[in-house]
């Protein structure tokens, strides 16, 4: 295997600060070894990341722009999953 042959590995990095991970690129390597390896000199040099994952790109399984309103438009017809369509009961204590 050459390296035009490597998979393509993306990389996700938490910041000392952060609570999750975000993506911050990709790197090409032979293994899940190798692409830990590459990922961490690439990209927290300057010691910014507490954790890093590497996962294959061929994984990931992803939403296509184009399917954005039938992704994440709800429905008219399903007006329960609104938290208006909800009365709160007189015994619940309002904050």
């Amino acid at each position: 295997m050459n390296k035009t042959d490597w998979p393509l590995y993306e990389v996700f990095i938490r910041s000392r600060h952060g609570l999750s991970h975000k993506h911050v690129g990709s790197v090409h390597a032979a293994d899940e070894t190798m692409a830990m390896e590459n990922a961490r000199e690439l990209y927290t040099r300057r010691n910014e990341g507490t954790s890093i994952w590497v996962v294959d790109s061929n994984a990931i399984c992803a939403s296509a722009p184009e399917q954005k309103d039938a992704m994440f438009t709800s429905p008219v017809e399903k007006i329960y999953r609104h938290p208006s369509f909800y009365q709160l009961p007189a015994s619940v204590d309002k904050m």
